[in-house]
């Protein structure tokens, strides 16, 4: 079902059953690599805007208000909340869930599995304004399983390793090893995941 208020490019391919409410925006465009698909059983809640060239799996479900930019590839089982901000190029794998009011810059790889909780804000730019940093952007990857609270901030080019957990509000400015507990900032590690 796609409401008569929403605009979808020629060319868009959406899945069956897919559902797609008021006042959205998904775009396609003319050359292979721009053209958009969206899985089966998807769910675009009202106002949720989709550049060309994402490529999205099964069962994707957004917020209110969701925004994803150009040629994202996003595997099945992904959720991104209401008012989150998807930038160009970047990769989500299966099973993920982006909550509310996040940032995720491009370049950024989210593994299967992972968890971004609400006003999260992951980085790219080591040197904002600076001469060539659009060159340099390097987007953080969250590892599989990984779980990053609320309210923390992810520096360019960190990893946070598969099943680490980042305490609310952290700022994680280096590294985080598979498994380990960090909180803080700069983020430190207190304990080791028991699971």
């Amino acid at each position: 079902m796609i409401s008569g208020s929403s605009v979808i490019d020629p060319g868009v391919l959406i899945g069956k059953d897919a559902r797609v409410e008021d006042y959205c925006l998904v775009r396609s465009g003319s050359q292979p690599d721009e053209v958009t698909v969206i899985g089966p059983r998807a769910v675009l809640r009202a106002f949720t805007v989709i550049g060309p060239g994402n490529r999205i799996g099964a069962n994707f479900q957004t917020g209110t208000r969701a925004t994803l930019r150009e040629r994202n590839t996003i595997g099945d089982d992904v959720s991104i909340g209401t008012a989150t901000v998807i930038e160009h190029h970047v990769t989500v794998g299966h099973g993920v869930r982006v909550h509310s009011q996040a940032f995720v810059p491009e370049y950024t790889t989210l593994e299967d599995g992972c968890w971004i909780g609400p006003n999260a804000v992951l980085t790219n730019a080591r040197f904002p304004q600076s001469p060539g940093a659009k060159d340099q952007l390097e987007g953080p990857t969250i590892c599989s399983h990984a779980r990053i609270g609320a309210n923390v901030t992810v520096l360019p080019g960190v990893r946070v390793g598969e099943r680490a957990l980042v305490g609310a509000g952290s700022v994680v400015t280096r590294d985080v090893p598979p498994g380990a507990i960090v909180v803080g900032n700069p983020a430190r590690k207190i304990g080791e995941v028991d699971y």
